[in-house]
């Protein structure tokens, strides 16, 4: 299927529904990807997901959302009907696209509660607090995710956003070639991590036919 007439690379999308109703999109794209497939799994390597490609922010009023994500460094790149199309520079989850809509959405079991966007360091994020501000946006306090610092804002169009740090990464509390093994908790989840466990459900990898 096609969201745009015509965009600045050759992409296809499977679109689907997952059990609660959620609408998600698979995207091969002609974009180079950096990102290297899990090499242990069932399914080829050409045909494996490689990461996020982008979201879609459902709008009453697109202008203002658009204008916010030009200041952070997108640019449009195409437009249909009701759909603006925004990307910034890189491989992978670049692609924001607006799509503007009459019914406000509705938080519930699987919906996206925030959108996060990367900046480098402290300092950075610090930069983008304050011309934030400055543009009237009220900016929460930095908060420390052990993993991450994240800040975080509403935009005019009613989303949250989060400006999160690459550091400290993953790897504070684990090497790197343990990730994934075990449930990692932050220290204020520490004592809660029975029950918590107890909650996930059990997952397993489906099979592909090669």
């Amino acid at each position: 299927t096609e969201r745009f007439d015509a965009t600045a690379r050759t992409e296809r999308v499977l679109p689907f529904r997952d059990p609660d109703g959620l609408r998600y999109e698979l995207v091969a794209t002609d974009r180079d990807m950096s990102i290297e497939p899990w090499d242990d799994s069932d399914v080829p390597a050409e045909f494996a997901i490689r990461g996020f490609h982008g979201v879609t922010l459902a709008l009453a009023e697109t202008a203002a959302t658009a204008d916010l994500l030009e200041v952070m460094g997108y640019e449009e790149t195409a437009s249909s009907g009701a759909y603006t199309r925004l990307e910034a520079d890189g491989d992978a989850a670049t692609v924001v696209d607006l799509h503007a809509v009459d019914e406000r959405g509705r938080s519930g079991i699987g919906t996206v509660h925030h959108v996060a966007f990367r900046v480098p360091d402290d300092e950075a994020q610090t930069a983008w607090r304050e011309a934030l501000s400055e543009r009237g946006y009220r900016v929460t306090p930095r908060k420390d995710r052990q993993y991450f610092r994240s800040i975080y804002f509403r935009e005019q169009g009613g989303v949250l956003f989060e400006f999160a740090t690459d550091g400290p990464g993953f790897t504070a509390d684990e090497d790197v070639d343990e990730l994934g093994d075990s449930l990692q908790l932050p220290p204020w989840l520490a004592d809660d991590r029975e029950r918590i466990e107890a909650a996930l459900p059990e997952l397993g990898a489906p099979k592909v036919a090669r």
